[in-house]
């Protein structure tokens, strides 16, 4: 029963990353943007831009815990 519950909302995250977590997909995906920004110093972000990045980035951290736990359950 827990085994279904965990695929349903694994595929829920896998959704969500590739709607949220990645829009808009051009030029590049934003939060692999935001990632680039921040690792070269993150030189002019404000809050928006790290609320943005909080934003994009909570799919792909709700994706990695729904991965964890199902393999945890088995």
């Amino acid at each position: 029963m827990h085994l279904k519950k965990n695929k349903s909302k694994l595929g829920l995250a896998v959704a969500l990353c590739l709607t949220l977590g990645l829009l808009p997909y051009f030029p590049e995906p934003h939060i692999w943007g935001k990632l680039k920004w921040i690792a070269g110093g993150a030189e002019g972000m404000g809050i928006m831009d790290y609320f943005d990045t909080v934003l994009h980035g909570f799919p792909w951290v709700f994706l990695v815990i729904m991965i964890v736990k199902t393999i945890v359950k088995k």
